[in-house]
């Protein structure tokens, strides 16, 4: 055209083409092209390819809009339609990028990932790669910088990380474990969101990024299909005690430190006996699927429906005490004949009048559990926090042996989510029970004990709070003696008991935010939502997400607000993290529950990304 070559004062030239300039990474190299706004996005790649003139596969390739963080992955679109001008700068780089993983064993592991799904969709290709079922369950982290350490240092605490491989046996490795300890204090981890690519989030080829559990929901946890999803989670649920991001007791702390050492004693083992591990690894997970009845929350329940014609219940002597808001009801304990049926407990004066009007009466659904539990001092009590109009009702039950504890806390369970003891899982909660508490017990025979040998090592086992309190020799003597009550588990056995245990703990599952301009914590779990007091932790009210109505977020002031069916709607703005990540826990905790209860095992991407990301 005569006019081709003229340009005006826009910068477009008289035939209507203008300069799109682009940069192509691989080749570090700015490109420009006369385009006209009508030209599609495909016709653009074409277009530069021939310019390259570069004998190179470029079909993974794809244009990255840096000013407005997008990807123009619809080739049939127009310039025009993208709203692109001359003022833009396109990148043309490949999708699939490296990325550093971290792993919940703290193992480092370079993958290739596509910057261009969605996080949901790039966690299902790494699940993929890794072989770790049900990935809607995990999700990236990201470890922010902080400012105030040097930037050699944070290198340094990255380069301890990555070398840091279990089991950790090894004299000197206690130094790791510091490092990770106190580099942890310096992060304050975020969750990616999973409707995002991770180029719109920022994330960086060879950045790190961690692959954790993200929702606390384990479906169809089997060890013949999931032996790599089972170590991990095992990793995680360590480091969880490990960190103190969990609280648990002493006995706690030295069961979980016993089956820890057992499973690092295997690990060794195995790995010394390489040429059998095939054959070994398949008979520990048949031995385990035929020994261990054990069923995970959010897992499979037994068919089994035992006498459906006669309605179970409980009846036992207990000590009672009733607190009420700002108001002691009941000083002290008194002895009650309680009785539980359906999912109300009934205490009366004594047995005789228990065919009368109850003394109390309390419906537990929706209710927190916390047990309170010595077993050395033998005292096992239960903590019931029960909803009502002006907060929650605290009640303590008192029993008198570990069996009375499991049944009354099997069936408190049970109750506190709408279920009865009819339900089949009731038999196998109590069996999980009395199998946790019988782990925790400190009655050793003397000539079973193991010999303190230099391959325990007490700072790899347990807390800093423990390390603290006692000397490494007490704490050695101590594992060793809870480690007779673990000491004939297989690997697999000893991994899904410290998972079970892990469940166990009051505050498993539990995601904090802070609330603004209040001194509350919103914590969010698989199957609730729960005001904190900030100070102390303890539940001031509960809400069951199955009595939940709808949940929305006004985005302009960023308050969440959730709607139940017969109770206040709950609202809150959080302090420290976008609405938007409090939005994701609930939509994900309602998203898993609906596949728990269909037993679908297929994903419905979709619907994870309206529940998610907003749209209803």
């Amino acid at each position: 055209m005569a006019l081709d070559g003229i340009r005006m004062p826009d910068g477009c030239y008289a035939d209507g083409t203008w300069e799109l300039k682009m940069h192509v990474t691989d080749l570090h190299r700015d490109v420009s092209l006369r385009v006209t706004g009508e030209i599609h996005i495909g016709g653009v790649m074409l277009k530069l390819v021939e310019k390259l003139d570069v004998k190179k596969d470029w079909s993974d390739h794809a244009l990255w809009w840096e000013k407005k963080k997008t990807w123009l992955l619809k080739t049939h679109w127009t310039l025009d339609k993208y709203g692109i001008q001359a003022d833009a700068r396109l990148l043309f780089t490949p999708q699939h990028k490296l990325l550093r993983l971290q792993l919940p064993n703290m193992k480092h592991m370079k993958v290739k990932v596509n910057f261009s799904d969605r996080v949901f969709k790039a966690v299902s290709d790494i699940c993929k790669t890794f072989n770790i079922r049900h990935p809607e369950e995990l999700s990236l982290l990201r470890k922010p910088r902080d400012p105030k350490k040097k930037k050699k240092k944070l290198e340094e605490v990255e380069e301890d990380d990555l070398e840091l491989e279990g089991p950790l046996l090894t004299p000197g490795s206690e130094i790791v474990l510091r490092d990770i300890l106190t580099s942890h204090n310096y992060f304050l981890y975020r969750w990616l969101d999973s409707s995002r690519s991770l180029m719109e989030q920022d994330v960086k080829e060879n950045e790190v990024l961690l692959l954790r559990f993200k929702y606390h929901s384990f479906f169809d946890l089997n060890p013949k299909y999931d032996a790599i999803r089972v170590n991990q989670l095992y990793e995680q649920a360590k480091w969880a005690i490990l960190l103190e991001e969990i609280e648990c007791t002493e006995e706690e702390m030295m069961m979980f430190a016993a089956l820890q050492y057992h499973i690092n004693k295997l690990s060794i083992m195995s790995s010394d006996n390489h040429m059998n591990n095939s054959e070994k690894e398949v008979d520990e997970v048949d031995a385990a699927l035929s020994d261990l009845e054990i069923t995970l929350e959010g897992g499979k329940t037994s068919n089994t429906l035992g006498d459906i014609t006669s309605i179970p219940e409980l009846a036992d002597y207990h000590d009672l005490s009733l607190f009420r808001p700002k108001k002691l009801t009941l000083k002290g304990y008194k002895q009650y004949w309680c009785t539980f049926k359906d999912i109300t407990i009934s205490c009366y004066k004594s047995k005789e009048e228990a065919h009368g009007t109850p003394a109390n009466q309390m419906n537990l659904r929706g209710c927190e559990v916390t047990p309170d539990v010595n077993i050395s001092g033998q005292k096992f009590n239960i903590k019931l926090l029960i909803p009502v109009a002006d907060g929650m009702n605290e009640i303590w039950l008192r029993c008198d042996t570990e069996k009375q504890y499991a049944h009354w806390m099997a069936a408190c369970r049970l109750a506190s989510k709408g279920k009865t003891m009819a339900d089949s899982s009731y038999n196998l909660e109590v069996q999980n029970i009395l199998s946790f508490l019988k782990m925790q017990h400190m009655n050793p025979d003397p000539q079973f004990i193991e010999p303190i040998t230099t391959d325990i090592n007490p700072e790899c086992l347990v807390s800093p709070r423990y390390l603290k309190k006692y000397k490494n020799k007490q704490i050695s003597a101590r594992i060793l003696e809870a480690h007779q009550n673990v000491a004939q588990m297989s690997l697999i056995e000893a991994k899904m008991r410290f998972i079970q245990a892990w469940q166990s703990l009051p505050e498993f599952g539990v995601t904090h935010f802070l609330a603004k301009s209040r001194e509350e914590l919103i914590g969010i779990t698989y199957n609730r939502l729960i005001r904190m007091d900030a100070s102390t932790g303890d539940a001031i009210k509960t809400w069951r997400f199955s009595n939940m109505k709808q949940w929305n977020v006004n985005w302009e002031i960023k308050m969440v607000t959730v709607e139940f069916a017969d109770e206040p709607s709950l609202s809150f703005i959080c302090a420290e993290v976008d609405c938007k990540v409090v939005h994701e826990f609930i939509g994900g905790y309602i998203f898993l529950s609906t596949r728990a209860k269909d037993q679908n095992e297929s994903l419905d991407e979709e619907m994870f990304y309206k529940l998610t990301s907003g749209w209803v």
